[in-house]
């Protein structure tokens, strides 16, 4: 979706969100900010991501960007729930701790179901099952406890499904047999995603700026090539490009490098700016909306909220191959860039189903 937090913060919130709340224990040191972007569909679901933003204000930008972020994606994934998000300020490894979590915990339970939390950036199962000692609308806990355990399983399962309609809708097949995939980014999700790809027949190449995951893929994975940088990922001789770190992964001189013909990638908000999809598509590079591909992590966590069952969330994860070819069918026919086509579907069905909200159920 097309990203308004460029402009004024205010009139960001004026316009789009339900719901701001700022969230602070001086005792634990915390400092959040939840943000409930719409219950069109269902209570906001997101996950809480932990940063050492440079500023409240950039704090502020990143959890409505995200919040939005999430109305598009649960409504796209067929989900009966709206947008949410949460930040919690700080470094989580200098000042997470099981009390800052538990105070986190009894502000989530403030909202009284507005807004389901979940893993995110710095946030892991452990974490959820401390936040989910003072709130019970904590999702993604790990199995131990009942709940989903990590969402990355489906997160690069999806990815890899969205790549596999791409793979169809370009080449003809579903498949990424003999094609050669680029990945920025082998942490949580992207060590699925090769998995996935080694299995179907791909060759791989592969960057992280951290020597952790290098040395994992080393260890896991010998035949999958390691780019020095993700600058030179982005210029080698690569069929997929699968962005699977942080977001802005496409700007303008990635897209003018790029030799890959699919972007298809884990990563959040993966264009830089407005524009950056007609300049994908200028290009002749298809590319699959990031929060339609990676949205299997959400439905395997909204999957626990009524009692989780790994199959069943599988299953409507695979859901995402036939989402992203109605997409790139629905983009052919308007003549607009499959991202603007996802926009659309997203919108139409929060009005169409948020519409009935409005009818009264005694």
């Amino acid at each position: 979706m097309s990203d308004k937090t460029d402009n004024d913060v205010s009139e960001v919130f004026a316009n789009d969100h339900e719901q701001v709340v700022y969230c602070r224990d001086e005792e634990t040191g915390l400092k959040a900010i939840i943000a409930v972007h719409n219950t069109l569909l269902g209570p906001g679901l997101g996950g809480t991501r932990f940063f050492p933003y440079a500023s409240e204000q950039d704090a502020l930008k990143d959890v409505l960007r995200l919040s939005r972020g999430m109305s598009y994606k649960n409504a796209l994934a067929g989900l009966d729930l709206g947008g949410g998000k949460a930040v919690i300020i700080g470094d989580p490894n200098e000042i997470k701790s099981e009390a800052l979590l538990r105070a986190y915990g009894r502000f989530v339970q403030s909202l009284n179901g507005r807004y389901y939390t979940a893993c995110d950036v710095g946030t892991y199962v452990q974490d959820m099952d401390i936040v989910s000692r003072e709130s019970k609308f904590v999702t993604g806990r790990s199995v131990e406890s009942g709940g989903a355990g990590d969402s990355s399983v489906l997160t690069a399962y999806g990815v890899f499904q969205g790549m596999r309609a791409s793979a169809e809708y370009l080449w003809g097949a579903p498949s990424l047999a003999g094609k050669r995939v680029g990945i920025s980014g082998v942490g949580k999700v992207g060590r699925y995603l090769v998995g996935h790809l080694i299995e179907d027949g791909a060759s791989i190449v592969a960057t992280d700026p951290y020597e952790g995951a290098i040395q994992w893929l080393r260890d896991n994975f010998a035949q999958v090539e390691v780019a020095a940088s993700a600058e030179e990922l982005i210029g080698a001789d690569i069929d997929v490009y699968a962005p699977c770190a942080l977001g802005g992964a496409l700007d303008d001189a990635t897209v003018a490098a790029l030799t890959a013909k699919i972007v298809c990638g884990a990563a959040n908000n993966q264009l830089a700016h407005p524009g950056v999809e007609k300049q994908l598509e200028a290009r002749g590079i298809l590319y699959a909306p990031d929060y339609l591909v990676n949205s299997g992590g959400v439905i395997q966590v909204a999957d626990e909220i009524n009692g989780f069952d790994f199959e069943r969330a599988k299953r409507r994860a695979s859901g995402i191959f036939d989402t992203t070819m109605r997409i790139y069918s629905l983009a052919s026919e308007e003549g607009v860039p499959p991202s603007v086509a996802a926009d659309r579907l997203a919108e139409r069905r929060m009005r169409d189903v948020g519409r009935l909200r409005g009818v009264y159920l005694p």
